[in-house]
């Protein structure tokens, strides 16, 4: 295939992308309905669900102005040489091919980093803050760049420095070797991420003797669950979004409660949410999702092995040195389609382990009504949509809407 056809490819799957989440986001704001649903009568009161279909609305609208710009830029980037400036910028180092390869990912990082930065600012400081959700101060928010960037060159640059060293050394079959690479450094950092990483964040406290510390003890014990302990994240120092979660394996795992997440909800409520996360667990969801992206990495990995060098492609995006480095980048472009379906095929299976989830939290802690009013209030708190369209749904959704989780919970 020649450079002209890839790039015509590559950009038009750019245009296709964009135009595609434009039609999905323009359906999802149709979809929007004035009436507030029975089931959310005594959560929601009418000028609080109206200011939740603000927040999508204008959360949409700064999306189009966003991914517009961006695809401007990326394709006047690709057109202009830009990623081959970068590229002789990276080369003047003279540090060989792994170094300059290192080089040349970090500063298209920066680049992308910088584009982002004012968008993530009215994000955050300006729709955020408007909705009462933004509690971050502006020294946090900075912290946050620098700490982003302190893990990158720390942990991120020593990892694409592996895998550019195994792509150059080892010719054939290097892409099984950097499958294998990345299959251990993804377990190695899930054990030490609850350690090292996120408390660079935030703080994690140990929740304190009570009544909800020994509700969830019990319930974990009666079920079986084996666990290090459970923490309280300060993440109102960020936001006022609510959220729970669990880290690590087998027993270092460590349940995770946002102190904003305990402040509006009852014991039974909070308890009821571990339950289902607990079922993830029980009904070995993560395991199942640990292999699909094992497997679609081998995938990736190996169709990349086939294009890792390809001349045309590199005159497609105006290079003048052929490199393993910029090969991985730019096969993310032609790559985009599968990433994309086996997008759909991954939100499809968590929409199902999430209600296997929600029904054996109801089994088992046997208290469906504390569970739904959890979802209510966890609903009204992220002012989240309560109709979404089905195409955005089936797309773009890991959870099934609320309705449709509350629905199925009474029908249990």
């Amino acid at each position: 295939m020649s450079s002209d056809f890839y790039l015509f490819i590559i950009i038009a799957l750019l245009f296709g992308e964009y135009a595609f989440s434009i039609f999905t986001d323009y359906l999802n704001i149709k979809n929007l309905h004035p009436l507030l649903p029975d089931e959310f009568k005594n959560f929601y009161n009418g000028l609080k669900y109206q200011k939740s279909q603000e927040y999508l609305k204008e959360n949409t609208e700064f999306e189009f102005i966003s991914s517009s710009f961006m695809l401007a830029f990326t394709i006047t980037f690709i057109l202009t040489g830009g990623f081959n400036y970068v590229d002789m910028f990276s080369r003047n180092f003279a540090r060989g091919e792994i170094m300059t390869g290192v080089i040349f990912s970090l500063a298209l990082k920066f680049l992308t980093d910088i584009i982002d930065l004012p968008f993530d600012i009215y994000d955050t400081f300006i729709i955020e803050k408007k909705y009462g959700f933004n509690k971050m101060k502006p020294a946090t928010f900075i912290l946050d760049f620098l700490k982003d960037w302190l893990l990158t060159i720390l942990i991120g640059a020593p990892i694409l420095a592996a895998i550019f060293y195994i792509f150059i050394s080892l010719d054939k079959n290097a892409w099984l070797y950097v499958w294998l690479f990345i299959i251990a450094t993804q377990f190695l950092l899930a054990f030490l991420s609850p350690i090292l990483i996120l408390p660079l964040f935030n703080k994690f406290t140990p929740l304190k003797q009570g009544k909800l510390k020994e509700e969830i003890e019990n319930y974990a014990k009666t079920h079986n669950f084996k666990m290090k302990g459970i923490f309280v994240m300060d993440g109102s120092k960020r936001s006022s979004k609510t959220n729970a979660f669990f880290t690590g394996f087998g027993k270092f795992r460590r349940i995770v409660l946002y102190d904003t997440l305990i402040q509006n909800h009852t014991t039974q409520e909070l308890v009821s949410v571990l339950a289902h996360e607990m079922g993830h667990y029980k009904k070995k969801h993560m395991i199942v999702f640990m292999g699909i992206s094992a497997l679609s990495l081998g995938l990736m990995l190996f169709i990349l092995s086939l294009f890792i060098n390809n001349a045309q492609l590199f005159k497609a995006f105006k290079m003048d040195n052929i490199s393993v480095y910029a090969g991985i980048i730019f096969f993310g472009f032609i790559y985009s389609p599968i990433n994309f379906i086996l997008g759909i095929f991954s939100n499809y299976l968590s929409r199902k382990h999430e209600e296997e989830a929600d029904r054996y939290a109801v089994e088992t802690y046997q208290k469906p009504s504390a569970m739904i009013n959890a979802l209510k209030k966890l609903t009204v708190e992220n002012l989240s949509n309560l109709n979404p369209h089905p195409l955005k749904v089936f797309i773009h959704y890991s959870h099934p809407p609320a309705l449709k989780r509350i629905k199925f919970i009474n029908s249990l």
